[in-house]
């Protein structure tokens, strides 16, 4: 087999929780589903896993539940200009190939077939709205480096992380790019103006006082598109953000949540009491999972009249007011990987470690 592909062949029986833990650790969109002999069964996606998250399905299921029963692949002898083309026209991720027998004898990948940067910005890239980065807040938890530095100049490989993250929206979005600055914002704003880019930014200023993770949202011009996505400026979300927005819009959302399934194991046997006292029962060392707020939202621009002006407002202040408003608000799940978090020491070295490991 041309390459190692143990880690994206999974069987039936497994369950989607180990699935989504699989797809992680091998940094792939897509997992094969397939026999003891490898014959092609089936794939299994992020898209299909999270389907199933959004309909409130039990994650222990096994993934025979979910899985496309109808994959697309090509057989022996395609040549690799088909290959190529099959992939531009269908717009997936990865393309198993395969024998007589529906044995996988190869996979291709589109990151890895298509170099050609004109295909890879025709396929990304298409996506017109603004993103605007919240950027003015002092990064406490990172103290003391955000003493010498503010938070969206942290370094992560060899860029800020403020640039890596308007690297990741600028794959999919072509979109101005809103800095909303405070703390150290003129170091923010001199970075920019010194290193070549070729995209727009647009800074606002909080002034001195600060306003909270997303009161700043008050300071954009009245003009403002109707949808735009918002991001902290410590979260990096490794995920197809037209494919957010498409959710976004299709279930005519006032704001989504982009959240991260994350796996909790309490490691000690957690023990339930009945009133008086008494054992009622213990578990060893359970697992618990939770999607939890990764700080990136999709928003419409008519929510942001629940902001007051020039005081401190906190996104799930917004959250609060859109629901007592009777607005809708989406949950788009990613997985646990999807999300690096470098706003806190515990996390920033793991977190660097596996970013540079994705680039």
């Amino acid at each position: 087999m041309p390459k190692n592909l143990d880690d994206i062949f999974i069987n039936k029986d497994l369950t989607i929780k180990n699935a989504m833990k699989q797809m992680d650790k091998s940094s792939k969109k897509i997992l094969f589903v397939v026999d003891k002999e490898q014959k092609l069964l089936g794939t299994i996606t992020d898209g299909d896993i999270r389907r199933w998250i959004l309909s409130e399905g039990d994650l222990n299921e096994k993934v025979d539940k979910i899985y496309n029963k109808k994959p697309v692949y090509v057989k022996k002898g395609i040549s690799k200009k088909g290959v190529r083309k099959i992939i531009l026209e269908t717009a997936i991720e990865s393309l198993p190939l395969v024998d007589e027998k529906m044995h996988i004898v190869d996979v291709f990948f589109w990151r890895e077939l298509i170099k050609d940067d004109e295909e890879r910005s025709q396929k990304q890239a298409n996506l017109k709205i603004p993103v605007v980065i919240m950027a003015g807040g002092q990064g406490s938890r990172l103290d003391p480096f955000t003493r010498i530095l503010p938070k969206a100049l942290i370094p992560v490989g060899d860029k800020p992380v403020a640039e890596v993250i308007i690297d990741n929206f600028l794959q999919h979005i072509s979109g101005d790019i809103y800095l909303i600055l405070g703390y150290k914002g003129e170091m923010i704003k001199s970075y920019f103006d010194n290193t070549p880019v070729n995209y727009r930014i647009i800074y606002i200023y909080e002034g001195k006082n600060p306003l909270g993770t997303i009161g700043g949202l008050k300071l954009l011009p009245q003009d403002f598109p109707d949808t735009f996505f918002i991001s902290n400026c410590d979260t990096i979300i490794k995920a197809e953000y037209d494919d957010i927005y498409d959710f976004h819009r299709k279930k005519g959302y006032d704001m989504t949540i982009i959240s991260s399934m994350q796996h909790f194991l309490v490691p000690y046997g957690v023990v339930e009491i009945s009133s008086g006292g008494e054992l009622k029962k213990i578990e060893e060392k359970p697992e618990y999972d939770f999607l939890v707020n990764t700080g990136m939202y999709v928003v419409e621009k008519k929510i942001l009249k629940y902001i007051p002006s020039r005081k401190v407002f906190h996104a799930t202040d917004l959250i609060k007011a859109v629901k007592k408003h009777n607005g809708r608000i989406g949950v788009y799940p990613v997985s646990e990987k999807s999300w690096l978090d470098i706003g806190q020491w515990e996390s920033y070295k793991e977190t660097t470690k596996n970013l540079l490991e994705t680039l």
